[in-house]
């Protein structure tokens, strides 16, 4: 652990409580070359998607990586950009404390800063117990302790909307519920995708223990109208990379069929992304963790 791991930290506890009430907007990056650009853009901070980096192996969302390589991965995407890097662990890559632990460990290695940890057992559920989930958070909390890296922003997860876990008039005190046993155990912010109905967000960002994280996308409401009700981060886990995938699909179909490139206007230009990914590097040299 090095300080400037440690200002990283720090940098990115900063962005969730800002002074201007601005929602920090992360854009998820799937390799080095995605977090590069998107570090261009202007991003303060990059979250990554388990699935696209999955998807970017050959591999399903879900666990489809193990937690050596979804490791590695983050260490490219952490190697490419000199902005905080919150990872996506998914569910720890085991059931137990122990395997959080040693997944939280892992990425802080790789240059991590941040970590979601999800409460679902599998895609679509079920999800852990509320006591189960938070003992995982406690030891997620430890490690980063143990790994030096205190400040380690964890954003947890939990899928009780994305999933229709429960009676619909019942879903908003279970996430409560599980803001509230989230936040004892050491979680710093709650991260409820599939919920964008604007006022349902209000209540939640009212009643809720800790800072509240939406996943946005097509047809959700603009970030500002997240921002006026008090949401802290939007994010839009796969969005990215399945835009990039959707324009390989029409490039490749229009290339195939009928031998033109029109799909291919608005690339990025090959010297901006040559140099994205390698300016960093050439600067400082690769970092160290």
């Amino acid at each position: 652990m090095n300080n400037a791991q440690r200002e990283l930290a720090d940098t990115l506890r900063a962005l969730h409580t800002p002074a201007d009430g601005r929602a920090l907007v992360l854009p998820n990056a799937w390799d080095a070359a995605s977090a590069a650009l998107i570090a261009q853009a202007g991003a303060r901070a990059i979250a990554t998607t388990s699935g696209g980096i999955a998807w970017s192996a050959g591999r399903s969302d879900g666990h489809g990586l193990t937690r050596e390589e979804m490791a590695e991965a983050v260490r490219r995407i952490a190697d490419a950009v000199d902005v905080p890097v919150s990872a996506d662990i998914e569910g720890g890559y085991g059931p137990g404390a122990e395997d959080v632990a040693a997944t939280v460990r892992a990425v802080i290695a790789a240059g991590a800063v941040g970590v979601n940890l999800e409460d679902s057992l599998a895609p679509g559920g079920p999800l852990h117990g509320l006591p189960d989930q938070a003992v995982r958070l406690r030891a997620a909390r430890a490690a980063a302790e143990e790994a030096g890296l205190s400040g380690l922003w964890i954003n947890a997860r939990t899928d009780v909307f994305l999933f229709g876990i429960g009676a619909p008039e019942d879903r908003v005190e279970n996430v409560l519920s599980r803001a509230a046993a989230y936040a004892e155990a050491g979680a710093d912010s709650l991260f409820v995708p599939g919920l964008v109905d604007v006022d349902t967000v209000a209540e939640l960002v009212r009643r809720s223990s800790l800072p509240v994280n939406v996943m946005a996308g097509p047809g959700a409401p603009p970030v500002k109208e997240f921002e006026a009700v008090g949401v802290r981060r939007v994010s839009v886990g796969t969005a990215l990379a399945q835009t990039a995938y959707g324009t390989v699909q029409r490039v490749a179909a229009e290339l195939l069929g009928s031998g033109t490139y029109g799909a291919m206007a608005g690339a990025a230009d090959f010297g901006t992304v040559n140099s994205a990914v390698t300016a960093r590097r050439t600067a400082n040299g690769p970092k160290t963790h």
